[in-house]
């Protein structure tokens, strides 16, 4: 498994932690997905056999939200 953090712009509220969390957490090889509002970020744990990380950004892409 690895672990990374994105800054992701313009999450606000909890209606986007779920969107996010659910989105990716529904990927196949993500294990955990943890929205921080405050600093901005999400740490994803994943396995990169499984899943890219590109991946990952489109799906937060997706939701609405800019993945620096």
């Amino acid at each position: 498994m690895e672990k990374v953090t994105l800054r992701v712009k313009g999450m606000s509220c909890g209606h986007c932690v779920k969107a996010v969390e659910g989105s990716v957490g529904e990927l196949e090889g993500v294990q955990k997905v943890a929205v921080d509002l405050s600093q901005a970020k999400v740490e994803v744990e994943y396995d990169p056999a499984v899943v890219s990380i590109e991946k990952i950004k489109e799906t937060i892409d997706d939701q609405g939200y800019d993945v620096e």
